[in-house]
């Protein structure tokens, strides 16, 4: 009887384990930039992780694509906006964010950062063009994500 107890607990305690780990990567909807556009990158998904972003700790964006044509370099554009208002740009070279060359085939573009303590928490929307190393526009996407009211110890 014993026995059965232990193991209905430890079923639960995977049950509640899952139930509080899997929300902290979400996948997000994503929408091209030029909804008629032919891009060479076709983005599959983007993941964060948290999911709200917590101010003060670190965030993980993760892309995953596929191309039909290897990628030697390039860069990745993004513009960050809080409430429709454009407040952030940052250019990475895309091979600090994925291993080149980009093969054909799938591959992820992921970027993980710090977002200051002081961050607003709230509604945010990203755009990101991602060049090869000629400026030719691969790809370009935008999609949302929040920034919760979390943040770190030494904020407070």
């Amino acid at each position: 009887m014993e026995m059965i107890q232990y193991n209905r607990f430890t079923a639960h305690l995977l049950l509640l384990s899952l139930i509080l780990v899997v929300p902290l990567a979400v996948a997000t909807d994503v929408q091209y930039c030029d909804k008629q556009g032919e891009y060479d990158v076709k983005v599959q998904g983007v993941e964060i992780s948290p999911n709200p972003i917590a101010r003060g700790q670190p965030a993980t964006f993760s892309i995953a694509a596929t191309t039909g044509a290897a990628i030697d370099g390039g860069k990745l554009v993004i513009e960050v906006a809080y409430f429709g208002w454009h407040i952030h740009s940052e250019i990475h070279d895309l091979c600090d964010e994925t291993s080149c060359p980009v093969s054909t085939g799938d591959f992820v573009v992921s970027h993980s950062q710090v977002l200051p303590g002081y961050t607003p928490p709230g509604p945010y929307s990203l755009k990101m063009k991602m060049f090869d190393a000629n400026k030719r526009e691969l790809t370009c996407i935008g999609f949302d994500f929040s920034i919760g009211f979390a943040s770190s110890v030494a904020d407070s």
